[in-house]
């Protein structure tokens, strides 16, 4: 019975290797990705929200270095929608309970030419418990909005690897 198992694991190894997934990031800092990504400037998002998600942009796709954005081939510009609605609802009509949802609208522009490489989108929402304490319901909103930045810069992120990965974002001269 244990070889049988054992037989059975290696055939599943075997088949798991051969299904054509790889590291987005299998050469480090020096593959292709990674210097893609690291050649992207985050353009200014307009309101508090755009300014949480410039940041973690920025972040992830470590532009920090250099803050002006000087030299970078592409740029990244992001259109955000911001928006709180109200739906538990109690019988004297007082919100319980609320969605907050941030949507992106994210460009990749060569920087040169003003191509846009990549239009997608990318979205995010969380619930939000309406209490008594109206300090409380807007630091929960707060929180809320941060983690929301965070999750849509990690789905820009991932979609600007794959496209990198696909072979996006290469010039002409085959940069």
């Amino acid at each position: 019975m244990r070889a049988l198992f054992v037989s059975l694991l290696v055939v599943a190894s075997l088949a798991v290797g051969g299904c054509g997934l790889r590291p987005l990031y299998a050469s480090g800092g020096k593959g292709a990705v990674a210097q893609m990504l690291a050649d992207v400037d985050v353009a200014p998002i307009e309101g508090h929200s755009g300014w949480l998600v410039r940041n973690a942009l920025r972040d992830r796709l470590k532009a920090s270095q250099d803050r002006d954005g000087a030299g970078r081939r592409l740029r990244l510009d992001v259109r955000l929608e911001d928006s709180i609605t109200g739906f538990g609802v109690r019988s004297d009509d007082a919100v319980t309970r609320e969605r907050r949802t941030l949507r992106a609208r994210y460009q990749l522009v060569d920087a040169a030419t003003g191509e846009v490489l990549l239009d997608a989108t990318a979205a995010q929402d969380a619930g939000i418990d309406v209490v008594g304490s109206e300090y409380a319901t807007i630091a929960a909103e707060s929180t809320a909005l941060e983690r929301l930045a965070s999750g849509v810069a990690d789905q820009i992120v991932a979609r600007l690897a794959v496209f990198a990965d696909r072979g996006g974002g290469r010039t002409a001269e085959g940069q």
